[in-house]
């Protein structure tokens, strides 16, 4: 993993739902937790393989409960809705902060293209 991307501060603001992370140069990137969690890098969301991805819905007032150190390269976050098998490494969650926008409107075309409509806040 890169060491450029290892944070230098992780902190959970639960009212909001945003996980706030910092880094040596700066960058401060402030990831949703709804995002994080259709998101997850886990099995059970991404899949074994290409197009086994499993569209995430009514993730809307998703929380996280509980951030796990793993190792000195990722964490592994607890969802208010159980999910925690995903191990969100250090590279994967600064992508996540740099392409959110671009990932969350793919996340809004998708639940459109199935149907679905997020519960507004």
């Amino acid at each position: 993993m890169s060491a450029k991307h290892r944070p230098t501060d992780i902190q959970l603001h639960q009212k909001s739902r945003v996980l706030e992370i910092g880094y040596a140069d700066g960058t401060n990137l402030r990831l949703p937790c709804e995002l994080l969690r259709v998101y997850s890098p886990s099995a059970e969301v991404r899949g074994h393989g290409p197009g086994q991805g499993t569209l995430q819905v009514g993730k809307e007032d998703v929380n996280i409960t509980d951030i796990e150190p793993v190792g000195n390269y990722a964490v592994k976050l607890v969802f208010s809705d159980g999910h925690d098998t995903g191990i969100y490494d250090w590279d994967y969650l600064y992508n996540l902060g740099m392409e959110q926008d671009q990932l969350w409107q793919e996340y809004l075309d998708k639940l459109a293209a199935a149907g679905h409509q997020r519960k507004s806040d």
